[in-house]
């Protein structure tokens, strides 16, 4: 059974830590240092999300069981990461998160042999350069919200489940052909122009809102794809989704889109999501979409041309027979 420290309005205290805790949660205490807190040996999970401190008690690094440890939103800096380095007695830490701090840059973090989780996002990192020396061993990288430039030095990490590079200043997809075990990919709010997976076959769920893709080109190869977010590019043609047979999510809102293509083989598809483009009319929609007819739940295409048309909602639920949702409206 684990003994959690829970929040309160109160200071923690040290005498109140049972030796044999396991899971010490410090959430929103507001501590600009660990002096007041008791640091039992058998921790597994120092949970410090939302505090003051700008440094690492050295405490941490005797914590012989530690397998997670967040310091989510605080104020530590390069140098105040440092210790990380060197604190042999805790290398077998599998869940490190720094999210939300004053990092400029990948810290070196080469001594977890055995890390699975690595979230650095929300910071002012401008380079990937230092995820080489980290272990192969990753499942998940949070990089997001930084000012990355360029994808580097992730070759290595072929057991990568999920990777989230989502606004920074990206151009260019590479480097993601050996990534055969990635399971989802985040780079929304970046600046790419075209579609380059790699080859990825085994990939779920991929989003690329907000770049400046103009083509759909691309996506072919990645027959186990359920979840496809496309919106706010330039994307004028739905096209390329036609071997997409496992696609259950399909975002192509805010695009320049005229009408809807490409899409009668996905029989799978429950959630399509078309608001905000050109599409003058429904005629021919049926047929368009003869493979998801049954199956399509959620259809968005407000503030389209189409959308004004005497009879949109009537003609949609007679095309749709078990549609759950028009636009804002729930019909279940």
């Amino acid at each position: 059974m684990e003994n959690r420290s829970d929040n309160s309005d109160e200071k923690p205290s040290g005498d109140s830590m049972s030796e044999s805790a396991t899971v010490l949660d410090l959430t929103s205490f507001q501590l600009h240092d660990l002096e007041s807190v008791e640091l039992p040996p058998s921790l597994t999970e120092l949970d410090l999300t939302t505090n003051r401190l700008s440094a690492l008690d050295p405490r941490i690094g005797q914590l012989p069981n530690l397998k997670k440890l967040s310091l989510r939103q605080n104020l530590i800096t390069d140098a105040a990461v440092e210790p990380l380095s060197s604190w042999q007695l805790i290398s077998h830490l599998e869940e490190l998160v720094l999210r939300d701090n004053q990092l400029k840059k990948i810290p070196n973090v080469v001594i977890f042999k055995k890390l699975l989780v690595f979230d650095v996002s929300f910071n002012e990192i401008s380079s990937l350069s230092g995820l080489s020396k980290v272990s192969s061993t990753l499942r998940e990288l949070y990089v997001s919200k930084n000012e990355v430039t360029k994808m580097e030095e992730i070759e290595h990490f072929h057991e990568l489940q999920i990777l989230e590079l989502g606004s920074n200043r990206l151009r260019v997809m590479e480097l993601l052909e050996n990534l055969k075990n990635l399971q989802e990919l985040w780079l929304g709010r970046n600046r790419i122009r075209t579609v380059n997976l790699c080859g990825l076959k085994c990939i779920k769920k991929i989003s690329l809102q907000s770049n400046r893709l103009t083509s759909m080109i691309g996506f072919q190869e990645c027959v186990a794809l359920e979840e496809l977010y496309l919106s706010h590019n330039g994307i004028a043609k739905m096209e390329g989704l036609s071997t997409l047979v496992n696609l259950r999510v399909l975002d192509v809102s805010a695009n320049k889109l005229t009408e809807i293509n490409d899409i009668e083989n996905l029989t799978k598809l429950e959630d399509l999501w078309l608001n905000d483009n050109n599409i003058a009319s429904l005629e021919g929609l049926a047929e368009a979409v003869a493979g998801t007819r049954e199956k399509l739940t959620t259809i968005y295409l407000e503030r389209n041309p189409c959308a004004k048309s005497p009879n949109y909602i009537s003609t949609l639920r007679q095309i749709f027979p078990n549609i759950e949702q028009i636009d804002s409206e729930v019909y279940a």
